[in-house]
C-alpha cells in the first residue's frame, strides 16, 4: 500500500491537472460561441452564392466555365481534408481522418490515382507518415480561419483541375451539428455543380455583358466560399469537441481525487489504529 505522502502527492498533481482541464474547457466554450456565430453567418452566404451561380448558369453549357467540365473518365482524384492543428479534442480528428482514409481507399479500388491536400497539422502528420508521396499541399490553420486561407486552397485545387492534373476534387471535413455532435462528411468540390433546385425562381434581371463573363468571376468565388464554409464548420466542431473532452477530463479528475482521498483517509485511519494498538500493547506489557 502506498504511504500517505505518496497519496498526497498524487492528489496534488491531479488537482493541478484538474485546474488545467477546467480552464481549457472554459476557453474552448468562449471560442465555440465565436466560431459558431461565424459559421452560422457563412451558411446563408454560401447557399445564396450557389443559388446565384445556378440562376446565372441557366441555359448555359458546361463550356461556359472550365470548372463546370464533367470528365468522361475520372482517373485522378484529389481530396481536400480539413482537420485541426491541435489535439486534446477527443475523437474529432481521428474520426474525420478515418472517414477520409475510407473514401481514398474506395476511389483507389476503382483505379483512380489519389492526391491529398490537408488543411490542418493533424491530417498532414497522419498522411505524411503513411502516404507522403500523395500529399499535394499543406495549409496549417495557425489560429482562426481566414478567407485568404480558403482562397489559397481554392486557387491551387482549381488550377490543378483546369490543367487536367485532377479530374475530380472532394472536400472532407467535420460538419458542426451541435455542441456534442460533429459528423464527418464528403462533398464534391470540382467539377463545380450549381444547385438544380432554385425554388421556381427565374432571372428577373439582365446580365451584362453576358452570363459567361459573370460566371468567370462567380464560379471561382463560389469554390472559395465553399471551402471557407467547410473550414469554419470544422473550426466550430473542433472547439465543441475540445470543450466536451475537457469537461469529461475534469469529471474524471474529480472522481479520481475522491477515490484517492478515500484511500488516504483509510490509510491514515489504519496508521492511527496501529499506533493505538502499539501504545495499548506497550502499556499492558509494563
Amino acid at each position: 500500500m502506498p504511504n500517505l505522502k505518496d497519496i498526497q502527492r498524487r492528489i496534488g498533481s491531479i488537482k493541478k491537472t484538474q485546474q488545467i482541464t477546467r480552464a481549457m474547457r472554459m476557453v474552448a466554450g468562449a471560442k465555440l460561441r465565436r466560431a459558431q456565430t461565424a459559421s452560422e453567418n457563412a451558411r446563408p452566404y454560401a447557399d445564396r452564392m450557389r443559388a446565384t451561380v445556378s440562376q446565372v448558369s441557366q441555359g448555359v453549357s458546361e463550356e461556359a466555365h472550365p470548372l463546370f467540365e464533367q470528365r468522361e473518365s475520372v482517373k485522378k482524384v484529389e481530396f481536400v481534408l480539413a482537420t485541426s492543428d491541435r489535439g486534446l479534442c477527443g475523437g474529432f480528428n481521428s474520426n474525420v481522418i478515418r472517414f477520409a482514409a475510407k473514401q481514398i481507399a474506395a476511389r483507389e479500388a476503382k483505379g483512380s490515382k489519389v492526391s491529398i491536400t490537408t488543411a490542418g497539422r493533424r491530417g498532414r502528420d497522419f498522411f505524411r507518415r503513411r502516404r507522403s508521396e500523395q500529399l499535394e499541399g499543406d495549409y496549417p490553420q495557425q489560429g482562426w480561419v481566414t478567407y485568404s486561407q480558403a482562397a489559397a486552397i481554392a486557387k491551387a485545387v482549381s488550377g490543378r483541375f483546369i490543367s487536367g492534373e485532377v479530374d475530380e476534387a472532394f472536400l472532407v471535413y467535420n460538419e458542426f451539428v451541435s455542441a456534442m455532435t460533429q459528423t464527418p462528411i464528403s462533398i464534391r468540390l470540382l467539377p463545380f455543380t450549381a444547385d438544380e433546385e432554385t425554388n421556381g425562381d427565374t432571372l428577373l434581371y439582365e446580365i451584362e455583358p453576358d452570363p459567361k463573363a459573370l460566371l468567370a468571376v462567380l464560379v471561382p468565388k463560389a469554390v472559395e466560399v465553399e471551402i471557407y464554409r467547410a473550414l469554419l464548420e470544422n473550426q466550430t466542431g473542433e472547439h465543441a469537441a475540445r470543450m466536451a473532452a475537457m469537461a469529461s477530463a475534469t469529471r474524471n479528475t474529480e472522481e479520481l481525487v475522491d477515490k484517492l482521498t478515500l484511500q488516504y483517509n483509510r490509510a491514515r485511519q489504519a496508521a492511527i489504529t496501529k499506533e493505538l494498538v502499539e501504545i495499548v500493547s506497550g502499556a499492558e506489557a509494563l
